[in-house]
């Protein structure tokens, strides 16, 4: 195998001005690159288990929208299978398991139409609560940031393999999302300051 050790690793860049462009261009008004943008729609017809809307903002550590966050999230399907190459069997066909949203320009608001997942298995077997993993980038963020949203009053929550690692665990309910009403989930990230979410290095 040929080694090129005259290249080198080149710096981290802040997400900038174009990433919309880039990965959402019909939110940025490019028209014609695809019918909608990758990861808008998340759900086909006959989707199983619970539709449900996940909302939120990111605020820097003055408590200001960030008005030019691109959230992705991750989760599994309602039976806890993640679509592609889960060892354990295949996903539901018409569920995503991944999708891509920008923050509303003017109010920094973002959101998700998705169902409610279900429980996967940690690496040594034990169950995690049901969970939706997010990934943050905007203008100022070097490394694209990684947390998790978890489900208000899941009586998993308590025992899950991640939750119960973290060392100050006053700091658990900034994982937890809030119901604002039935079926519609609350979750805002704070990148600093003393609701500053739990991000993972992972």
């Amino acid at each position: 195998m040929q080694t090129l050790p005259h290249l080198r690793e080149s710096p981290s860049q802040t997400a900038g001005p174009y990433v919309h462009i880039g990965c959402v261009p019909n939110f940025a008004g490019i028209s014609g690159v695809y019918d909608h943008d990758l990861g808008s729609k998340m759900l086909r017809d006959g989707v199983l288990g619970d539709r449900i809307i996940v909302t939120g903002t990111v605020f820097d550590g003055t408590g200001t929208p960030l008005r030019d966050a691109m959230i992705e999230i991750w989760q599994a399907d309602a039976n806890g299978i993640y679509p592609g190459r889960d060892p354990r069997g295949a996903g539901d066909p018409n569920f995503a398991g991944w999708g891509r949203a920008a923050a509303n320009g003017d109010s920094g608001v973002w959101s998700f139409e998705t169902i409610k997942p279900g429980a996967v298995p940690f690496p040594d077997g034990r169950m995690m609560a049901p969970h939706i993993s997010f990934w943050i980038v905007a203008r100022g963020i070097n490394i694209g940031l990684q947390t998790r949203m978890y489900f208000p009053d899941d009586p998993a929550v308590g025992n899950d393999p991640w939750l119960t690692r973290i060392e100050h665990q006053n700091r658990v309910p900034t994982l937890i999302a809030h119901e604002t009403k039935p079926g519609t989930y609350r979750f805002d990230i704070h990148l600093q300051g003393p609701d500053e979410t739990i991000f993972f290095d992972v």
